[in-house]
């Protein structure tokens, strides 16, 4: 991960705990074309493991995990994560595994990210 992608990492964190009280544990970012690639591991509370614990528990948390997740970036709109990266947010795709607790959040935005923050392009 470069610098970029680490401090888009945190910047997903910072979010996600904000919006809904808990980011995940892990996040580990890759820029690819226009996208930011966020596989994030430990995004549920003890709650919701609890919730989980029943299967209409783990449909209702993976589809609040993902559709309510989508509308909160709607919602508030991440200006750090564009600030960073000079670029805007245009989509969202979000899937997570209850089972095993891992999430993958892709960000699509309006420039090619690789190009501009793969290694050695704009590190300082």
């Amino acid at each position: 991960m470069n610098n970029y992608e680490a401090e888009f990492s945190n910047l997903v964190r910072a979010f996600r705990k904000r919006h809904m009280g808990k980011g995940p544990s892990h996040i580990r970012t890759t820029f690819c074309k226009n996208w930011a690639i966020c596989e994030m591991q430990g995004n549920l509370s003890p709650v919701e493991k609890f919730i989980a614990t029943a299967e209409e528990g783990k449909q209702m948390l993976r589809a609040a995990r993902t559709e309510m997740v989508k509308q909160m970036y709607k919602k508030h709109p991440p200006q750090e994560m564009e600030d960073l990266l000079g670029a805007k947010l245009i989509d969202l795709y979000v899937d997570i595994d209850i089972d095993k607790d891992f999430g993958m959040s892709i960000f699509v935005f309006d420039k090619n990210l690789e190009e501009n923050f793969s290694k050695g392009s704009r590190e300082g």
